[in-house]
């Protein structure tokens, strides 16, 4: 998941990671060495840009972090994404329905929630951000469902109408979530409906077994190419940033 999702990212982008984002992290620093040097990524709660990532801890709150370039206040950070200055946001939640509207709050009941998320930081704010990339360490009709319990982070709404509805009223500024990358698959949203579409499926996953494993119908396209696995050189640099392996231990 860390080698697709640094393939998304641009040459001198700014990107913004989450608390719990060691995979966006191994990410964005994997895409500094590859492909995008004058990229900057700022980690979440700890305020750091550019942290070096010696080690690579599972919290960006993580004082480790500070090992950084630079620090920014927390205030700072946040309001970096309404103002229009994060290229691409990283985020996941505990669901994500069909218009990519993602949950980080809670599930069940308002009054007596089944499960209390971490809420919702800045995500309310993604909409601002110019693209977002969704990455859920779980594809399961669990957290893959036909509508949220609660809205923490805007993907497309209720659809295009409720969507560019939003964004005329300056609402929504960015182009909404671009992409969704989950242990069995890449997905995206189709253009004119915004509804969720499979892109590929990974080495040794299925279309079937990726449908089985959402809440919701995909838009399924006539033919669904595999991943582009991880080459030699995108592994030995992903091993060098992960040294204690910790995105090689269980997703969920």
């Amino acid at each position: 998941m860390a080698v697709v999702m640094s393939r998304q990212l641009r040459d001198n982008e700014l990107a913004g990671t989450g608390a719990g984002s060691a995979m966006a992290r191994a990410a964005c620093r994997l895409a500094q060495l590859l492909h995008a040097p004058g990229l900057s990524y700022l980690a979440g709660g700890s305020g750091a840009v550019n942290p070096y990532l010696e080690p690579l801890v599972a919290s960006s709150c993580d004082y480790a972090n500070l090992l950084c370039e630079s620090t920014l206040q927390l205030a700072e950070l946040i309001s970096s994404i309404p103002a229009g200055r994060v290229d691409v946001f990283f985020y996941g939640g505990l669901q994500v329905d069909r218009y990519g509207n993602v949950n980080l709050s809670r599930v069940g009941d308002p009054t007596r929630p089944r499960f209390r998320g971490p809420g919702a930081v800045a995500l309310p704010l993604i909409g601002a951000a110019r693209r977002g990339i969704i990455f859920m360490t779980d594809h399961s009709p669990r957290s893959f469902v036909e509508k949220v319990s609660f809205l923490t982070a805007p993907g497309f709404l209720d659809g295009p109408e409720s969507w560019e509805k939003a964004r005329a009223e300056g609402q929504i500024r960015g182009e909404g979530p671009v992409m969704v990358i989950t242990p069995l698959a890449v997905l995206d949203f189709e253009e004119s409906t915004r509804r969720m579409r499979l892109v590929s499926v990974h080495p040794g996953v299925t279309v079937e077994q990726v449908q089985a494993a959402t809440g919701f119908e995909l838009i399924l396209p006539a033919q669904v190419p595999t991943t582009t696995p991880p080459d030699p050189t995108e592994i030995r640099l992903l091993r060098e940033i992960d040294e204690e392996r910790l995105l090689s231990q269980p997703l969920n």
